[in-house]
């Protein structure tokens, strides 16, 4: 079961990253949501915009990485830790388990659509469009729209010639 005991330190940085979490649901333009998120610790390309109302993980928002040129909409919501239930038993209490951190990579040029959540552990490919109010649970390959709960594939793109 978990172990939870936080340090001074862990507690001081959830109190920095979540502050500035919440700065973010108020600023604009672009270039200042995105200032923010990279004090929190995010990893963000140049060219990249962050609409308003945004979350990007407040336990550990260092293990997202946003390429260059990157749209993420409103109310766009990305995780890198959920709670590790492999061992769940009937009678468990699931809030008593430990977290799993796992990474998040968004590679250049994807628009990710209004509502949409990004769980741990996913890689969304260069290029790529996911929409609106869909729920990425696996990677998603380049240049191809995926929709839905799980969000799937239904349009790849050829190139331009």
């Amino acid at each position: 079961m978990a172990n939870n005991h936080r340090t001074i330190g862990s507690i001081l940085k959830g109190i920095w990253t979540h502050s500035l979490s919440i700065v973010t649901m108020f600023t604009f333009p672009y270039f200042v949501t995105v200032f923010f998120h990279r004090l929190r610790g995010v990893k963000i390309g140049k060219g990249t915009r962050i609409s308003r109302n945004v979350i990007l993980d407040d336990h550990n928002p260092e293990l997202i990485t946003i390429g260059k040129n990157v749209a993420i909409t409103t109310r766009v919501v990305v995780l890198c830790h959920q709670r590790d239930l492999t061992k769940y038993s009937v009678g468990d209490d699931a809030m008593s388990f430990p977290f799993k951190e796992e990474r998040v990579i968004i590679k250049d040029n994807v628009h990710i659509g209004i509502g949409s959540i990004i769980m741990p552990g996913v890689t969304i490919g260069e290029g790529a469009i996911i929409g609106a109010g869909s729920v990425v649970t696996k990677d998603i390959p380049p240049y191809c729209v995926a929709v839905g709960v799980p969000a799937k594939v239904i349009r790849y793109f050829n190139e331009n010639k």
